[in-house]
Protein backbone atom coordinates (compact mmCIF):
# COMPACT_ATOMS: atom_id res chain seq x y z
CA UNK A 1 0.00 0.00 0.00
CA UNK A 2 1.46 3.36 -1.07
CA UNK A 3 1.50 6.53 0.92
CA UNK A 4 1.94 7.43 4.56
CA UNK A 5 -0.11 8.64 7.49
CA UNK A 6 0.74 12.22 8.46
CA UNK A 7 0.29 13.08 12.12
CA UNK A 8 -0.90 16.61 12.83
CA UNK A 9 -1.18 16.46 16.58
CA UNK A 10 -1.00 13.38 18.77
CA UNK A 11 0.00 12.43 22.27
CA UNK A 12 -0.98 9.34 24.20
CA UNK A 13 -0.85 11.32 27.41
CA UNK A 14 -0.93 15.00 28.26
CA UNK A 15 2.61 16.34 28.01
CA UNK A 16 3.91 19.56 29.51
CA UNK A 17 2.47 21.34 32.51
CA UNK A 18 0.61 19.08 34.89
CA UNK A 19 -1.15 22.03 36.56
CA UNK A 20 -4.72 21.08 35.79
CA UNK A 21 -7.05 24.01 36.31
CA UNK A 22 -9.76 24.49 38.89
CA UNK A 23 -8.02 22.92 41.92
CA UNK A 24 -5.47 24.37 44.34
CA UNK A 25 -3.29 22.46 46.79
CA UNK A 26 -5.07 21.41 49.96
CA UNK A 27 -3.29 21.63 53.31
CA UNK A 28 -3.00 18.69 55.70
CA UNK A 29 -4.18 19.63 59.21
CA UNK A 30 -1.44 19.61 61.83
CA UNK A 31 -3.32 20.30 65.08
CA UNK A 32 -4.82 17.03 66.34
CA UNK A 33 -7.97 16.94 68.48
CA UNK A 34 -7.24 15.47 71.88
CA UNK A 35 -10.39 13.36 71.86
CA UNK A 36 -10.62 12.50 68.16
CA UNK A 37 -6.99 11.61 67.49
CA UNK A 38 -6.64 7.95 66.39
CA UNK A 39 -3.41 7.77 68.37
CA UNK A 40 -5.46 7.24 71.52
CA UNK A 41 -6.95 4.07 70.04
CA UNK A 42 -3.99 2.78 68.07
CA UNK A 43 -1.24 3.29 70.65
CA UNK A 44 0.05 -0.07 71.78
CA UNK A 45 -1.86 -1.93 69.08
CA UNK A 46 0.26 -1.00 66.06
CA UNK A 47 3.91 -2.01 66.07
CA UNK A 48 6.44 0.78 66.20
CA UNK A 49 8.30 -0.74 63.24
CA UNK A 50 5.21 -0.99 61.03
CA UNK A 51 4.47 1.10 57.97
CA UNK A 52 1.49 2.55 59.85
CA UNK A 53 3.76 4.03 62.52
CA UNK A 54 6.34 5.19 60.01
CA UNK A 55 3.75 7.09 57.97
CA UNK A 56 2.15 8.53 61.10
CA UNK A 57 5.40 9.92 62.47
CA UNK A 58 7.23 10.76 59.23
CA UNK A 59 4.50 11.16 56.61
CA UNK A 60 4.59 14.96 56.79
CA UNK A 61 8.28 14.86 55.84
CA UNK A 62 8.06 12.04 53.33
CA UNK A 63 5.07 13.43 51.44
CA UNK A 64 4.61 17.09 52.36
CA UNK A 65 1.87 18.90 50.50
CA UNK A 66 4.56 21.05 48.88
CA UNK A 67 5.94 17.95 47.11
CA UNK A 68 2.88 18.03 44.86
CA UNK A 69 2.33 21.77 44.40
CA UNK A 70 3.22 21.63 40.70
CA UNK A 71 0.27 19.31 40.04
CA UNK A 72 -2.31 21.96 40.91
CA UNK A 73 -3.48 25.39 39.83
CA UNK A 74 -3.04 28.72 41.59
CA UNK A 75 -6.79 29.31 41.61
CA UNK A 76 -9.85 27.23 42.36
CA UNK A 77 -11.26 25.04 45.09
CA UNK A 78 -8.97 23.27 47.55
CA UNK A 79 -8.01 19.69 46.81
CA UNK A 80 -7.89 16.85 49.29
CA UNK A 81 -4.48 17.38 50.93
CA UNK A 82 -1.89 15.61 48.73
CA UNK A 83 -0.09 14.12 51.74
CA UNK A 84 -3.27 12.26 52.65
CA UNK A 85 -3.92 11.12 49.08
CA UNK A 86 -0.31 9.95 48.66
CA UNK A 87 -0.47 8.01 51.92
CA UNK A 88 -3.73 6.35 50.89
CA UNK A 89 -2.22 5.45 47.52
CA UNK A 90 0.78 3.80 49.20
CA UNK A 91 -1.38 1.82 51.63
CA UNK A 92 -3.74 0.87 48.81
CA UNK A 93 -0.90 -0.70 46.82
CA UNK A 94 0.59 -2.42 49.84
CA UNK A 95 -2.75 -3.91 50.91
CA UNK A 96 -3.92 -4.73 47.39
CA UNK A 97 -7.15 -2.74 47.43
CA UNK A 98 -9.22 -1.20 44.67
CA UNK A 99 -9.86 2.55 44.65
CA UNK A 100 -13.26 2.15 46.30
CA UNK A 101 -11.91 -0.27 48.90
CA UNK A 102 -9.02 2.08 49.72
CA UNK A 103 -11.31 5.06 50.30
CA UNK A 104 -13.60 2.89 52.42
CA UNK A 105 -10.62 1.76 54.49
CA UNK A 106 -9.58 5.39 54.99
CA UNK A 107 -13.08 6.22 56.19
CA UNK A 108 -13.56 3.34 58.63
CA UNK A 109 -10.16 1.80 59.47
CA UNK A 110 -8.49 3.58 62.37
CA UNK A 111 -5.04 2.52 61.22
CA UNK A 112 -5.48 4.38 57.93
CA UNK A 113 -6.46 7.61 59.71
CA UNK A 114 -3.52 7.05 62.07
CA UNK A 115 -1.11 6.61 59.15
CA UNK A 116 -2.48 9.72 57.42
CA UNK A 117 -2.10 11.76 60.59
CA UNK A 118 -5.70 13.01 60.70
CA UNK A 119 -8.47 12.85 63.27
CA UNK A 120 -11.18 10.21 63.24
CA UNK A 121 -13.78 12.68 61.99
CA UNK A 122 -11.72 13.76 58.97
CA UNK A 123 -14.14 13.50 56.03
CA UNK A 124 -13.76 10.78 53.43
CA UNK A 125 -13.37 11.58 49.75
CA UNK A 126 -14.59 10.02 46.54
CA UNK A 127 -12.51 7.27 44.95
CA UNK A 128 -12.07 9.34 41.79
CA UNK A 129 -9.61 11.51 43.74
CA UNK A 130 -7.16 8.61 43.48
CA UNK A 131 -7.77 8.36 39.74
CA UNK A 132 -7.19 12.09 39.39
CA UNK A 133 -3.95 12.03 41.40
CA UNK A 134 -2.53 9.20 39.31
CA UNK A 135 -3.37 11.12 36.13
CA UNK A 136 -1.73 14.28 37.46
CA UNK A 137 1.42 12.40 38.46
CA UNK A 138 1.65 10.59 35.13
CA UNK A 139 1.40 13.88 33.22
CA UNK A 140 3.98 15.62 35.40
CA UNK A 141 7.73 15.99 34.97
CA UNK A 142 8.31 13.77 38.06
CA UNK A 143 5.81 10.92 37.74
CA UNK A 144 7.83 8.68 40.10
CA UNK A 145 8.26 11.16 42.92
CA UNK A 146 6.64 8.93 45.57
CA UNK A 147 9.13 6.15 44.84
CA UNK A 148 11.99 8.64 44.57
CA UNK A 149 11.23 9.97 48.05
CA UNK A 150 11.43 6.50 49.60
CA UNK A 151 14.68 5.69 47.80
CA UNK A 152 16.25 9.01 48.72
CA UNK A 153 15.37 8.46 52.39
CA UNK A 154 16.96 5.00 52.27
CA UNK A 155 20.12 6.33 50.62
CA UNK A 156 20.38 9.25 53.03
CA UNK A 157 20.05 6.81 55.94
CA UNK A 158 22.94 4.82 54.40
CA UNK A 159 21.02 1.56 54.08
CA UNK A 160 21.54 1.31 50.31
CA UNK A 161 24.97 0.20 49.18
CA UNK A 162 26.54 -0.38 45.78
CA UNK A 163 25.36 -3.96 45.29
CA UNK A 164 22.33 -4.82 43.16
CA UNK A 165 20.42 -7.96 42.34
CA UNK A 166 18.17 -8.07 39.25
CA UNK A 167 15.18 -10.12 38.18
CA UNK A 168 11.77 -9.85 36.50
CA UNK A 169 8.28 -11.19 37.10
CA UNK A 170 5.18 -11.55 34.88
CA UNK A 171 2.37 -9.00 35.18
CA UNK A 172 -0.88 -10.28 33.72
CA UNK A 173 -2.72 -7.75 31.57
CA UNK A 174 -6.15 -6.35 32.44
CA UNK A 175 -7.74 -7.29 29.10
CA UNK A 176 -8.91 -10.43 27.32
CA UNK A 177 -6.62 -11.89 24.67
CA UNK A 178 -8.30 -11.66 21.27
CA UNK A 179 -8.26 -14.07 18.34
CA UNK A 180 -7.64 -12.89 14.78
CA UNK A 181 -11.23 -12.16 13.73
CA UNK A 182 -11.96 -10.32 16.99
CA UNK A 183 -8.78 -8.24 16.57
CA UNK A 184 -9.70 -7.22 13.00
CA UNK A 185 -13.30 -6.34 13.81
CA UNK A 186 -12.30 -4.42 16.93
CA UNK A 187 -9.63 -2.45 15.05
CA UNK A 188 -12.09 -1.49 12.30
CA UNK A 189 -14.69 -0.55 14.92
CA UNK A 190 -12.19 1.71 16.68
CA UNK A 191 -11.30 3.47 13.43
CA UNK A 192 -14.98 4.10 12.70
CA UNK A 193 -15.53 5.37 16.24
CA UNK A 194 -12.83 8.07 16.10
CA UNK A 195 -13.50 9.19 12.51
CA UNK A 196 -15.46 12.39 11.97
CA UNK A 197 -18.81 12.21 10.19
CA UNK A 198 -17.42 12.78 6.71
CA UNK A 199 -14.62 10.23 7.06
CA UNK A 200 -16.94 7.66 8.62
CA UNK A 201 -19.25 7.91 5.60
CA UNK A 202 -16.30 7.27 3.28
CA UNK A 203 -15.12 4.33 5.37
CA UNK A 204 -18.52 2.67 5.53
CA UNK A 205 -18.93 3.11 1.77
CA UNK A 206 -16.01 0.72 1.11
CA UNK A 207 -17.15 -1.95 3.60
CA UNK A 208 -18.60 -4.79 1.52
CA UNK A 209 -18.97 -7.63 4.01
CA UNK A 210 -22.32 -6.43 5.36
CA UNK A 211 -20.87 -6.20 8.89
CA UNK A 212 -21.88 -2.97 10.64
CA UNK A 213 -18.96 -3.26 13.12
CA UNK A 214 -21.13 -2.12 15.98
CA UNK A 215 -21.47 -5.21 18.15
CA UNK A 216 -18.47 -6.74 19.92
CA UNK A 217 -19.70 -10.31 19.47
CA UNK A 218 -18.45 -12.57 16.69
CA UNK A 219 -20.59 -12.96 13.57
CA UNK A 220 -22.88 -15.97 13.63
CA UNK A 221 -21.48 -18.66 11.35
CA UNK A 222 -20.96 -22.41 11.47
CA UNK A 223 -17.57 -22.43 13.18
CA UNK A 224 -17.14 -26.12 12.34
CA UNK A 225 -17.27 -25.25 8.63
CA UNK A 226 -13.73 -24.50 7.42
CA UNK A 227 -14.91 -22.65 4.32
CA UNK A 228 -17.21 -20.46 6.44
CA UNK A 229 -14.33 -19.55 8.74
CA UNK A 230 -12.05 -18.74 5.82
CA UNK A 231 -14.77 -16.67 4.17
CA UNK A 232 -15.26 -14.69 7.37
CA UNK A 233 -11.55 -13.89 7.61
CA UNK A 234 -11.30 -12.97 3.92
CA UNK A 235 -14.26 -10.57 3.94
CA UNK A 236 -13.24 -8.78 7.15
CA UNK A 237 -9.65 -8.50 5.97
CA UNK A 238 -10.90 -7.01 2.71
CA UNK A 239 -12.91 -4.46 4.70
CA UNK A 240 -9.85 -3.59 6.77
CA UNK A 241 -7.55 -3.04 3.80
CA UNK A 242 -10.25 -1.02 2.03
CA UNK A 243 -10.44 1.28 5.06
CA UNK A 244 -6.68 1.74 5.01
CA UNK A 245 -6.84 2.76 1.34
CA UNK A 246 -9.37 5.46 2.28
CA UNK A 247 -7.04 7.04 4.89
CA UNK A 248 -3.90 6.46 2.83
CA UNK A 249 -1.79 9.61 2.33
CA UNK A 250 -4.18 11.81 4.29
CA UNK A 251 -3.43 14.36 6.96
CA UNK A 252 -5.08 12.85 10.03
CA UNK A 253 -5.76 13.90 13.60
CA UNK A 254 -4.13 11.97 16.45
CA UNK A 255 -6.86 9.46 17.38
CA UNK A 256 -7.53 8.57 13.74
CA UNK A 257 -3.83 8.08 13.09
CA UNK A 258 -3.51 5.79 16.10
CA UNK A 259 -6.56 3.75 15.06
CA UNK A 260 -5.34 3.44 11.45
CA UNK A 261 -1.86 2.31 12.52
CA UNK A 262 -3.41 -0.23 14.89
CA UNK A 263 -5.59 -1.62 12.09
CA UNK A 264 -2.58 -1.87 9.78
CA UNK A 265 -0.60 -3.73 12.44
CA UNK A 266 -3.42 -6.16 13.20
CA UNK A 267 -3.95 -6.98 9.53
CA UNK A 268 -0.27 -7.44 8.83
CA UNK A 269 0.60 -9.67 11.77
CA UNK A 270 -1.90 -12.52 11.35
CA UNK A 271 -2.81 -12.67 7.65
CA UNK A 272 -1.24 -13.87 4.46
CA UNK A 273 -2.57 -13.75 0.91
CA UNK A 274 -2.88 -17.09 -0.91
CA UNK A 275 -4.18 -17.06 -4.49
CA UNK A 276 -5.70 -13.63 -3.88
CA UNK A 277 -7.54 -14.73 -0.71
CA UNK A 278 -6.64 -13.55 2.80
CA UNK A 279 -6.10 -16.37 5.30
CA UNK A 280 -4.73 -16.72 8.81
CA UNK A 281 -0.96 -17.19 8.53
CA UNK A 282 0.50 -20.41 9.91
CA UNK A 283 2.96 -18.52 12.07
CA UNK A 284 3.07 -16.26 15.09
CA UNK A 285 4.33 -12.72 14.54
CA UNK A 286 7.35 -11.85 16.67
CA UNK A 287 5.76 -8.77 18.24
CA UNK A 288 2.11 -9.79 17.91
CA UNK A 289 -0.58 -7.47 19.27
CA UNK A 290 -2.92 -9.57 21.43
CA UNK A 291 -5.62 -7.00 22.20
CA UNK A 292 -6.85 -3.76 20.67
CA UNK A 293 -7.93 -2.63 24.13
CA UNK A 294 -4.31 -2.69 25.32
CA UNK A 295 -2.14 -2.75 22.19
CA UNK A 296 1.07 -2.72 24.25
CA UNK A 297 0.43 -6.08 25.97
CA UNK A 298 2.29 -9.06 24.53
CA UNK A 299 2.62 -12.83 24.78
CA UNK A 300 5.47 -13.58 27.17
CA UNK A 301 7.38 -16.59 28.47
CA UNK A 302 8.96 -16.73 31.90
CA UNK A 303 10.16 -20.24 31.09
CA UNK A 304 10.00 -22.36 27.95
CA UNK A 305 6.97 -24.20 29.33
CA UNK A 306 5.15 -21.33 31.09
CA UNK A 307 3.64 -18.48 29.10
CA UNK A 308 1.57 -15.43 30.05
CA UNK A 309 -0.07 -12.40 28.45
CA UNK A 310 0.81 -8.89 29.52
CA UNK A 311 4.00 -7.26 30.75
CA UNK A 312 7.15 -7.89 32.76
CA UNK A 313 7.99 -6.06 35.95
CA UNK A 314 11.79 -5.65 36.12
CA UNK A 315 13.30 -4.94 39.52
CA UNK A 316 16.70 -3.98 40.95
CA UNK A 317 17.19 -4.22 44.70
CA UNK A 318 19.92 -3.84 47.29
CA UNK A 319 20.45 -7.42 48.53
CA UNK A 320 21.60 -6.31 51.99
CA UNK A 321 18.81 -3.90 52.96
CA UNK A 322 16.21 -5.36 50.53
CA UNK A 323 15.36 -1.85 49.35
CA UNK A 324 14.15 -1.69 45.75
CA UNK A 325 16.31 0.78 43.82
CA UNK A 326 14.66 0.71 40.37
CA UNK A 327 11.67 -0.71 38.50
CA UNK A 328 10.87 -0.83 34.80
CA UNK A 329 7.86 -2.43 33.12
CA UNK A 330 8.42 -3.87 29.64
CA UNK A 331 6.16 -5.78 27.22
CA UNK A 332 5.83 -9.45 28.05
CA UNK A 333 8.02 -10.53 25.13
CA UNK A 334 11.01 -8.34 26.08
CA UNK A 335 14.14 -10.08 27.27
CA UNK A 336 15.03 -9.77 30.94
CA UNK A 337 18.42 -8.34 30.11
CA UNK A 338 17.08 -5.68 27.74
CA UNK A 339 16.72 -3.10 30.54
CA UNK A 340 19.61 -4.22 32.77
CA UNK A 341 21.64 -1.07 32.09
CA UNK A 342 18.66 1.14 33.00
CA UNK A 343 18.04 -0.76 36.24
CA UNK A 344 21.57 -0.04 37.46
CA UNK A 345 21.82 3.50 36.09
CA UNK A 346 22.36 4.79 39.63
CA UNK A 347 25.59 2.78 39.84
CA UNK A 348 26.97 3.81 36.47
CA UNK A 349 26.00 7.43 37.01
CA UNK A 350 27.62 7.78 40.44
CA UNK A 351 30.99 9.34 39.64
CA UNK A 352 31.97 9.60 43.30
CA UNK A 353 31.60 5.88 43.92
CA UNK A 354 34.75 3.82 44.32
CA UNK A 355 35.43 1.50 41.40
CA UNK A 356 35.86 -1.58 43.54
CA UNK A 357 32.63 -1.65 45.56
CA UNK A 358 29.86 -2.05 42.97
CA UNK A 359 28.51 -5.52 42.19
CA UNK A 360 25.50 -6.75 40.21
CA UNK A 361 23.89 -10.18 40.54
CA UNK A 362 21.50 -11.84 38.12
CA UNK A 363 20.58 -15.20 36.66
CA UNK A 364 21.61 -16.36 33.19
CA UNK A 365 19.16 -13.93 31.53
CA UNK A 366 21.54 -11.17 32.66
CA UNK A 367 24.70 -13.08 31.79
CA UNK A 368 24.79 -12.17 28.11
CA UNK A 369 27.98 -11.00 26.49
CA UNK A 370 26.69 -7.45 26.06
CA UNK A 371 25.80 -7.12 29.75
CA UNK A 372 29.05 -8.68 30.93
CA UNK A 373 31.02 -6.25 28.79
CA UNK A 374 28.88 -3.33 29.97
CA UNK A 375 29.64 -4.19 33.60
CA UNK A 376 33.36 -4.45 32.86
CA UNK A 377 33.38 -1.10 31.05
CA UNK A 378 31.75 0.53 34.08
CA UNK A 379 34.08 -1.16 36.59
CA UNK A 380 31.23 -3.13 38.17
CA UNK A 381 31.95 -6.62 39.48
CA UNK A 382 29.72 -9.15 37.75
CA UNK A 383 27.67 -11.58 39.81
CA UNK A 384 25.62 -12.52 36.74
CA UNK A 385 25.59 -16.15 35.73
CA UNK A 386 26.60 -16.97 32.17
CA UNK A 387 25.53 -20.20 30.51
CA UNK A 388 28.47 -22.60 29.96
CA UNK A 389 29.47 -23.58 26.45
CA UNK A 390 27.09 -26.19 25.08
CA UNK A 391 28.41 -29.76 25.00
CA UNK A 392 27.91 -31.44 21.61
CA UNK A 393 26.00 -34.69 21.48
CA UNK A 394 27.92 -37.94 21.37
CA UNK A 395 30.82 -36.63 23.46
CA UNK A 396 32.40 -34.70 20.59
CA UNK A 397 34.82 -31.83 21.14
CA UNK A 398 33.16 -28.75 22.61
CA UNK A 399 34.11 -25.19 21.77
CA UNK A 400 36.25 -25.10 24.90
CA UNK A 401 38.68 -27.59 23.31
CA UNK A 402 39.57 -24.95 20.70
CA UNK A 403 42.09 -22.21 21.40
CA UNK A 404 40.66 -18.81 20.49
CA UNK A 405 43.20 -16.01 20.06
CA UNK A 406 41.21 -12.80 19.68
CA UNK A 407 44.36 -10.74 19.42
CA UNK A 408 45.48 -12.62 16.33
CA UNK A 409 41.89 -13.33 15.27
CA UNK A 410 42.56 -17.06 14.93
CA UNK A 411 41.20 -20.35 16.23
CA UNK A 412 43.32 -23.48 16.76
CA UNK A 413 41.65 -26.91 16.83
CA UNK A 414 42.64 -29.90 19.03
CA UNK A 415 44.78 -31.17 16.10
CA UNK A 416 46.74 -27.88 16.23
CA UNK A 417 45.38 -26.60 12.93
CA UNK A 418 44.96 -22.80 12.98
CA UNK A 419 42.50 -20.85 10.83
CA UNK A 420 41.60 -17.16 10.61
CA UNK A 421 38.32 -15.82 11.98
CA UNK A 422 36.11 -14.27 9.30
CA UNK A 423 34.37 -11.26 10.86
CA UNK A 424 30.80 -10.14 10.16
CA UNK A 425 29.27 -6.64 10.27
CA UNK A 426 27.90 -7.08 13.81
CA UNK A 427 31.31 -7.95 15.24
CA UNK A 428 30.70 -11.68 15.38
CA UNK A 429 32.78 -14.12 13.37
CA UNK A 430 33.21 -17.67 12.13
CA UNK A 431 36.28 -19.87 12.00
CA UNK A 432 35.83 -22.58 9.34
CA UNK A 433 38.16 -25.57 9.19
CA UNK A 434 36.41 -26.95 6.10
CA UNK A 435 38.75 -29.03 3.92
CA UNK A 436 41.37 -29.71 6.60
CA UNK A 437 38.76 -31.77 8.45
CA UNK A 438 38.61 -34.35 5.65
CA UNK A 439 42.00 -35.88 6.45
CA UNK A 440 42.09 -35.04 10.16
CA UNK A 441 42.63 -38.12 12.40
CA UNK A 442 40.37 -36.53 15.07
CA UNK A 443 37.45 -35.92 12.70
CA UNK A 444 35.19 -38.58 14.28
CA UNK A 445 35.61 -36.88 17.66
CA UNK A 446 34.97 -33.40 16.26
CA UNK A 447 32.28 -33.28 13.57
CA UNK A 448 29.98 -35.27 11.32
CA UNK A 449 29.34 -32.40 8.94
CA UNK A 450 30.53 -32.79 5.37
CA UNK A 451 31.49 -29.13 5.39
CA UNK A 452 33.81 -29.67 8.35
CA UNK A 453 33.88 -28.07 11.79
CA UNK A 454 33.22 -24.39 12.28
CA UNK A 455 33.46 -22.28 15.44
CA UNK A 456 31.18 -19.28 15.98
CA UNK A 457 32.74 -16.23 17.65
CA UNK A 458 30.40 -14.00 19.63
CA UNK A 459 30.74 -10.18 19.35
CA UNK A 460 31.52 -10.19 23.09
CA UNK A 461 33.50 -13.41 23.07
CA UNK A 462 36.23 -12.17 25.41
CA UNK A 463 33.75 -10.97 28.04
CA UNK A 464 31.84 -14.26 27.86
CA UNK A 465 35.04 -16.25 28.29
CA UNK A 466 36.04 -14.26 31.37
CA UNK A 467 32.53 -14.62 32.80
CA UNK A 468 32.55 -18.40 32.36
CA UNK A 469 35.93 -18.58 34.05
CA UNK A 470 34.56 -16.57 37.01
CA UNK A 471 31.51 -18.79 37.24
CA UNK A 472 33.70 -21.83 37.96
CA UNK A 473 35.37 -20.18 40.96
CA UNK A 474 34.02 -21.68 44.24
CA UNK A 475 34.11 -18.29 45.98
CA UNK A 476 32.08 -16.68 43.20
CA UNK A 477 29.57 -19.54 43.23
CA UNK A 478 29.12 -19.25 47.00
CA UNK A 479 28.44 -15.50 46.76
CA UNK A 480 25.98 -16.09 43.93
CA UNK A 481 24.04 -18.76 45.85
CA UNK A 482 23.73 -16.59 48.96
CA UNK A 483 22.92 -13.30 47.22
CA UNK A 484 20.88 -13.73 44.04
CA UNK A 485 17.93 -15.63 45.61
CA UNK A 486 17.14 -12.58 47.78
CA UNK A 487 15.42 -10.94 44.83
CA UNK A 488 13.00 -13.87 44.66
CA UNK A 489 11.73 -13.08 48.15
CA UNK A 490 11.34 -9.41 47.29
CA UNK A 491 9.33 -10.28 44.17
CA UNK A 492 7.22 -12.55 46.37
CA UNK A 493 6.46 -9.55 48.59
CA UNK A 494 5.36 -7.52 45.59
CA UNK A 495 3.18 -10.25 44.07
CA UNK A 496 1.43 -11.56 47.19
CA UNK A 497 -1.74 -9.47 46.85
CA UNK A 498 -4.57 -10.68 44.64
CA UNK A 499 -5.60 -7.17 43.54
CA UNK A 500 -2.80 -5.31 41.84
CA UNK A 501 -0.03 -7.75 42.64
CA UNK A 502 0.64 -9.89 39.60
CA UNK A 503 -2.58 -8.71 37.94
CA UNK A 504 -2.32 -5.31 36.29
CA UNK A 505 -4.94 -2.87 37.57
CA UNK A 506 -4.64 -0.52 34.59
CA UNK A 507 -4.05 -0.66 30.83
CA UNK A 508 -1.10 0.54 28.80
CA UNK A 509 2.59 0.08 29.57
CA UNK A 510 3.13 3.58 30.99
CA UNK A 511 0.24 3.23 33.44
CA UNK A 512 1.26 -0.29 34.43
CA UNK A 513 4.82 0.99 34.89
CA UNK A 514 3.63 3.79 37.19
CA UNK A 515 1.45 1.41 39.19
CA UNK A 516 4.26 -1.12 39.60
CA UNK A 517 6.63 1.64 40.68
CA UNK A 518 4.12 2.78 43.31
CA UNK A 519 3.93 -0.80 44.58
CA UNK A 520 7.73 -0.78 44.92
CA UNK A 521 7.50 2.48 46.89
CA UNK A 522 5.00 0.89 49.28
CA UNK A 523 7.27 -2.14 49.74
CA UNK A 524 10.22 0.15 50.45
CA UNK A 525 8.31 2.06 53.12
CA UNK A 526 7.28 -1.19 54.79
CA UNK A 527 10.91 -2.26 54.80
CA UNK A 528 12.14 1.11 56.08
CA UNK A 529 9.66 0.82 58.92
CA UNK A 530 11.22 -2.49 59.89
CA UNK A 531 14.70 -0.99 59.66
CA UNK A 532 13.68 1.87 61.97
CA UNK A 533 13.79 4.93 59.71
CA UNK A 534 13.52 8.24 61.57
CA UNK A 535 14.01 11.87 60.61
CA UNK A 536 16.69 13.96 62.33
CA UNK A 537 17.63 17.64 62.08
CA UNK A 538 20.32 16.65 59.59
CA UNK A 539 18.30 14.16 57.51
CA UNK A 540 17.21 10.54 57.63
CA UNK A 541 18.74 7.90 59.88
CA UNK A 542 18.18 4.40 61.22
CA UNK A 543 17.52 4.31 64.92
Amino acid sequence: MAGVFRVVEYSRFVVGSAKLGGVTVGVTPRQADLFLSPSNLVAGRVADDSIWSLLHHEGHRLFPDSLFWDLFSDKGRRSVPPQIVATVMVLQRLCGKSDREAVEAFEFDTRWKFACGVDLDFPAFTHTILVDMRARLLASERPRRIFEVTLEAAKTAAVVGARRVLDSTPLYDAVATMDTITLIRSAIRQLLAVADTELEVELRAVITSGDDYVSTGKPQIDWDDKSAREGLIATRAKDGYACLVVVDDRVLTGPVTEAALLLASVLGQDLEQVDGVFRIARRVAKDRIISTVDPEARHGHKTAAKGFDGFKGNVAADPDSEIITATIVTPGNAGDGSVAADLIADLTGDLERGDDDAEVFGDSAYGTGAIQEFLEDNHITSGCKTQPVATPKGGMFSKERFTIDLGADTVTCPNQITVTIVRHDDGSGTAKFARVCRTCPLRDQCTKSRAGRSITIHPNEAALHRARQRNTDPTWRARYRTTRPKIERKLGHLMRRRHGGRNARVRGRLKVDADFNLLAAAANLARLGKLGLISTPTGWAIQ
